[in-house]
């Protein structure tokens, strides 16, 4: 089994590529998808952490995923308390998921936060999905309605791509069409 890292910054278009190696018939986990499943298993270590701040839904029983990124994203001391409760909880489904598709060629693991999280060493091959700055900006303001000072914000809270190029075995540029992209995708990985 070659266990395939997916990552790339915000608005590069990891989602897109899970969604086109799924369509192939590959096994993908979305880590930000289990990320948000535990931000509701791990109520009460995370509501003690933000004890100070409003980060609760208006039925007092989930955490808003948008009140606590407005205050994680600006505030990197809390950013990383959050990241301390999340990413080793993350790293345990990761490795779940090999385990129940051990019998698999390949599989892929979409993880933002790969070279954040420390957790390169699980993968035996690192694919970083990337666009241009200006490209991510515009898409992170229509894709979420962000302004564009919070988009900026976003964009900056992550490691610069070009850092995670040099640590990365395959880079993917998603800078002009999801056809283009699509088959960059298909050719890379049939």
């Amino acid at each position: 089994m070659i266990k395939y890292a997916i990552t790339g910054n915000i608005a590069s278009g990891k989602s897109s590529a899970e969604k086109i190696l799924k369509s192939m018939g590959y096994k993908v986990l979305d880590t930000d998808y289990v990320a948000h499943t535990l931000l509701d298993e791990s109520f009460e270590e995370i509501i003690k952490i933000f004890k100070e701040y409003d980060i609760l839904e208006e039925n007092k029983k989930e955490i808003s995923r948008t009140k606590l990124g407005n205050i994680v994203f600006s505030d990197i001391k809390l950013k990383k308390q959050l990241e301390n409760i999340i990413h080793p909880k993350v790293k345990k489904e990761i490795e779940k998921f090999f385990a129940n598709n051990i019998t698999e060629d390949k599989v892929f693991v979409s993880i933002p936060q790969l070279f954040e999280s420390d957790s390169e060493k699980m993968f035996d091959k690192i694919i970083l999905i990337y666009a241009n700055d200006n490209i991510r900006l515009k898409r992170l303001i229509q894709r979420n309605n962000y302004t564009e000072e919070y988009a900026k914000l976003r964009l900056k809270s992550q490691i610069s791509q070009d850092k995670k190029v040099e640590k990365s075995d395959i880079v993917i540029y998603n800078n002009s069409s999801i056809e283009n992209f699509e088959q960059t995708i298909t050719k890379t990985f049939e």
